[in-house]
């Protein structure tokens, strides 16, 4: 999973395409890039820049890709004097950035991909989501925020109701995709509880031979994935995340972004730029 990829990393102007506001300071950001539209794998992200003014970039997960167009979309919220000044960025701008970085997701011979993405860490389940969408894969997604949803979610046309939750992501239900909401803000058809209790319904619902063939996936902040690694070992279950670091350069160069890892010959300290996102959980949690 850690292997080094330096050499796919490319410097590309992107135009601004389309530039969405959301409740809570979150956008979706359009860009035209065919080369990160046609090599981006889930778990991937990009070092965008974010003005003219300030010199140092940030690292954005990438959402999803329209290959036939060449454009990719990114969710970001705004928590500080770089994403404020990102938000700022208007329909066709060009915006310098450097990607695709990092190992990302590695789907696996497990059929039942169960995604688990909280706040920011929801896109890479939303990638995951569309790369698997005409697969035989069977994903079930549990997306979570504490502010409003970036997008307006709508019923579930499947009719199932995972004790309140009854509302999913309208792009994944067009891709056939089940998913359902978690929230501890009491927002009507969205569970009310952390992303792990949503999912202990679900898996608790599986029979045997179906809970046998899952494998979760999961992003967003460190205490949600660490809880994510526990239910993954409390359920004997195969675990992949991508970890939220502060990056510096977020091409290996800096190491400003290590964590320790445990490998087979001991514990190694790991960039989360290039060595990462995506690590087994059992590794780092």
């Amino acid at each position: 999973m850690n292997k080094e990829n330096r050499n796919t990393i490319k410097v590309i102007d992107c135009q601004v395409l389309a530039h969405y506001q959301f409740e809570g300071d979150q956008y979706i950001l359009t860009l035209s890039s065919e080369i990160i539209a046609n090599e981006t794998k889930p778990g991937q992200f990009v070092h965008i820049s974010v003005s003219d003014i300030l010199p140092m970039r940030r690292p954005i997960s990438i959402m999803s890709v329209d290959k036939e167009n060449a454009t990719f979309d990114l969710l970001y919220k705004v928590v500080g004097e770089g994403t404020k000044q990102l938000a700022e960025r208007k329909v066709g701008d060009v915006i310098s950035v450097i990607g695709p970085i990092g190992n990302g997701f590695e789907m696996t011979e497990n059929k039942r991909p169960l995604l688990i993405g909280g706040g920011v860490g929801m896109p890479p389940m939303v990638a995951i989501a569309q790369s698997v969408k005409d697969t035989d894969y069977q994903p079930f997604a549990i997306l979570g925020s504490e502010v409003p949803f970036p997008f307006d979610e709508q019923v579930a046309k499947d009719g199932k109701d995972y004790q309140g939750a009854t509302h999913t992501m309208p792009e994944l239900e067009d891709w056939g995709v089940e998913c359902r909401l978690a929230s501890l803000q009491g927002y009507q058809g969205v569970f009310k509880g952390y992303v792990t209790d949503l999912a202990k319904v679900y898996l608790d619902g599986l029979s045997a031979d179906e809970l046998s063939q899952v494998e979760i996936y999961s992003c967003g902040p460190h205490p949600m994935l660490d809880a994510v690694a526990k239910l993954a070992k409390d359920y004997n279950l195969p675990c992949q995340v991508s970890l939220e670091e502060n990056m510096a350069c977020a091409v290996g160069g800096c190491a400003g972004c290590v964590v320790e890892v445990q490998t087979d010959s001991g514990p190694a300290m790991k960039r989360v730029c290039v060595d990462g996102p995506v690590f087994d959980a059992s590794t780092v949690f």
